[in-house]
């Protein structure tokens, strides 16, 4: 999609899903880490991710909850090829993705991170790190490289004063501003948010929050939303899929998931969400199932 370089192409918002228009799915995806138990026990194992199917729809915000540890992050890195799944796959747009294919990967789906600062290399200024994605896919010529990174930081909010900034003087909340349009610049069909503002300070994750949901109306994105914190998801999602030791326990809309959760697990999460009366304490939880 090289007019990206010439302008930014708002693309067509779609309708809501119908069901059949799928931008992402997982098949059976598991992840097994082997677990040595010592000289004279016999070796385990620990299962990240266990037997995950998932379809996300075009258009669609969905939601990936649960606590830390419950391997969201470690699904996450397989969806984007930094992991190799132990078994199943992944499908973009109906075609099974080539983990070895990364390159060519990253046309369609590109993460935003939840730390701004260590994922931004800081060497390189802010118009460095947004265009190098246009260099190593060798889209357009230096200078229509140079307008593009000038048109999404300007879409995102950056200041032109910024553009030959590095990262460290940069705020928390502009450094997310410079990963997603680092993100965005390829234009991507899908993008996978692993926890986006909990890095941040709770008025700047409100502006981060409203640009991501700008951006999806202005250019029809996809997203993956992985996060621990409820009040974020409900903020933001259409489904929420509910995850507990790396397997997914409950998958609803956003309204079915916190006016009726099924789950123990996800009443408990549901629960567990700490409220602005201070008389209430903290809540004492546990799970069965």
């Amino acid at each position: 999609m090289n007019a990206f370089v010439d302008d930014i192409v708002q693309a067509e918002i779609p309708a809501n899903s119908s069901g059949t228009d799928i931008a992402l799915e997982l098949c059976a995806l598991s992840k097994v880490y082997a677990l040595k138990r010592g000289m004279f026990k016999a070796p385990g194992e620990i299962k990240a991710v266990n037997d995950v199917s998932l379809r996300l729809y075009r258009g669609e915000t969905l939601g990936l909850v649960g606590e830390s540890g419950c391997g969201k992050s470690t699904l996450a890195k397989m969806l984007l090829g930094l992991l190799e799944p132990t078994a199943g796959n992944v499908l973009i747009n109906g075609q099974e993705v080539d983990p070895t294919l990364r390159k060519d990967n990253a046309r369609h789906i590109q993460p935003i991170f939840q730390d701004p600062y260590s994922s931004l290399n800081p060497r390189k200024t802010v118009a460095e790190i947004v265009g190098l994605p246009l260099k190593l896919h060798r889209i357009g010529s230096s200078t229509e490289q140079q307008k593009s990174v000038r048109k999404i930081l300007d879409l995102v909010g950056m200041p032109e004063r910024t553009y030959a900034q590095y990262p460290n003087q940069l705020s928390g909340g502009q450094r997310q501003r410079v990963a997603i349009a680092r993100a965005l610049i390829l234009q991507p069909d899908i993008l996978i948010c692993d926890e986006p503002t909990s890095a941040l300070d709770v008025s700047v994750q409100a502006q981060i929050l409203n640009l991501l949901l700008d951006l999806k109306a202005e250019f029809g994105l996809t997203y993956l939303f992985i996060s621990h914190d409820l009040g974020v998801v409900e903020h933001l999602v259409d489904r929420v899929a509910v995850m507990h030791k790396g397997s997914i326990v409950e998958l609803e809309t956003r309204e079915k998931i916190f006016s009726d959760a099924q789950h123990p697990y996800t009443r408990m999460l549901l629960a567990s969400a700490l409220t602005p009366e201070p008389g209430l304490g903290i809540p004492e939880l546990a799970v069965n199932g």
